[in-house]
């Protein structure tokens, strides 16, 4: 043969879903949605077929459950993808729990045959198979008669050019074990993530014959909608994709001195990361940095973990988010996954083009992870700047620190490597006041300030002030004047 066999995809619809199989299901393909009870596999199924189903390509549901399918479809009917003019015209269910009681595997092929004969479906359900495997365990020649009926059930929708899904509960051991693992050209395995309160479902394609799908765990939600499934983020675009920048092209902040500071600006697709305690004037920053972006026809995203949008919003900012300049994701709703708040993220950054997004802040973002995923947040965070800035944004993070003046840090939980520049804010004690003050930690490969300057806030602009001279020991908390420090250090040469 010198010519390969085009193996159509099915799209099914289901956010998220089609990118998991490379496109689409295959068509004429036997697979199996697999997983623990409650993990969503009827509900995914489902929604595969009120999808998938038309009046050219109409869809047979078999149920061997005990219960009625009207008993199932009055669940089923609650989420929004469930149309009721599709019942009986592109889709029939059929229920089996009767021809099942004696274990007659032949008997049960028969009916299936005849109703696939007699509507002609180009898709097929099967749920639960599980309950299939429990009958075929009761009877002495079980296991042989089961293999034969997969077989033999898979052979027939293949010649009837017919998709089919089996639905089965299964544990993990059972997985090698099975007969229908062999068989199957397709498995999706659904499962649950519990760590205290909190439950995450993830998705897994285990196998899919001619299809280049994505490895590894998937998250997935499960709401009135149905199943939005996110696909684990990949760190790098290929490298056609990857943005371009003009060599020495650098960002404003909206602050012409902290720019100079920094030796003229953040490096476009840098990762920076503001740090300081509550109320040194983070958020303010952040502000300018989007105002600049909008100001020079730049959209940006702003991700707020910490604050609701009516208190993140200031005057400026709420004019920037009502003008379109400036996207907002509110993020407080607990219990995420790092694919979910990504896929947020990088859909609005593809809407707007936006080149700078803000994440405010990594405390907050840690928070919003359910608590699955906070023992790697490093890895985590690792991730979404490695994402953002491949897509060629600029990103600047805050981090909340607790100024304890005897002990200098940059970061929570070792995360400064992660930045290609850090901007640190503190306060001073002088003369029975708290003053603020900013300093340039570090920009990657570049020259930058030094410098220690004070910084004021006026209404929602940052004012940056003179160097602070003539001082030592500001860490302890007692700044010293300069002939104290010299006369120190002069006893401590003399002792």
């Amino acid at each position: 043969m010198s010519k390969r066999v085009n193996i159509r995809r099915l799209v099914t619809g289901i956010p998220g879903f089609d990118d998991l199989l490379g496109g689409g299901v295959p068509e004429f393909s036997f697979n199996l949605i697999a997983g623990t009870p409650g993990s969503g596999k009827t509900t995914l199924a489902h929604q595969l077929m009120f999808s998938m189903a038309t009046p050219s390509c109409r869809a047979l549901f078999f149920t061997v459950l005990g219960e009625p399918p009207l008993k199932m479809l009055r669940y089923q009917q609650q989420f929004e993808f469930f149309e009721f003019d599709k019942l009986d015209t592109c889709i029939k269910f059929v229920n089996l729990s009767a021809d099942m009681l004696d274990g007659d595997f032949e008997r049960v092929l028969e009916r299936i045959t005849a109703e696939v004969r007699a509507f002609e479906p180009s898709l097929v359900f099967v749920d639960s198979f599980r309950s299939v495997v429990h009958s075929a365990r009761s009877t002495d020649q079980g296991a042989a008669d089961l293999q034969d009926f997969v077989q033999q059930l898979g052979m027939q929708m293949t010649s009837w050019q017919a998709t089919t899904f089996l639905i089965g509960e299964y544990l993990q051991p059972e997985e090698e074990s099975g007969p229908v693992f062999t068989v199957a050209d397709g498995i999706m395995w659904l499962s649950q993530l519990i760590r205290g309160d909190s439950m995450v479902r993830k998705m897994q394609v285990v196998k899919m014959r001619g299809v280049s799908q994505k490895l590894g765990t998937h998250t997935f939600r499960l709401d009135d909608s149905g199943v939005t499934v996110f696909p684990r983020a990949v760190l790098q675009a290929p490298e056609t994709e990857r943005p371009q920048f003009e060599a020495g092209q650098r960002l404003s902040l909206g602050v012409p001195e902290l720019d100079a500071m920094m030796g003229g600006g953040i490096p476009a697709g840098y990762s920076v990361l503001l740090v300081g305690p509550s109320g040194s004037g983070k958020t303010i920053l952040t502000t300018a940095f989007l105002a600049e972006g909008v100001r020079l026809g730049e959209a940006g995203v702003i991700a707020a973990f910490e604050k609701s949008p009516n208190q993140l919003l200031s005057h400026k900012l709420n004019k920037l988010v009502e003008a379109g300049g400036v996207g907002i994701i509110n993020t407080r709703t607990l219990d995420l996954s790092l694919d979910e708040i990504l896929h947020d993220l990088v859909k609005m950054i593809k809407e707007k083009k936006a080149t700078r997004v803000v994440i405010d802040s990594l405390s907050g973002f840690e928070l919003a992870l359910s608590p699955v995923f906070r023992d790697n947040f490093r890895e985590s965070l690792y991730r979404l700047v490695a994402v953002l800035t491949g897509m060629g944004a600029t990103v600047l993070m805050t981090a909340e620190l607790e100024d304890r003046y005897t002990v200098l840090r940059f970061s929570s939980y070792g995360n400064a490597f992660l930045a290609d520049a850090i901007i640190m804010q503190r306060y001073v004690e002088l003369n029975g006041q708290l003053k603020r003050v900013i300093s340039v930690v570090k920009v990657r490969g570049s020259a930058h300030s030094k410098d220690v300057r004070f910084f004021d806030i006026g209404g929602d602009a940052l004012e940056i002030g003179e160097r602070l001279t003539g001082y030592s020991g500001i860490l302890s908390g007692q700044p010293l004047r300069r002939k104290r420090v010299e006369r120190f250090k002069k006893n401590l040469r003399l002792s």
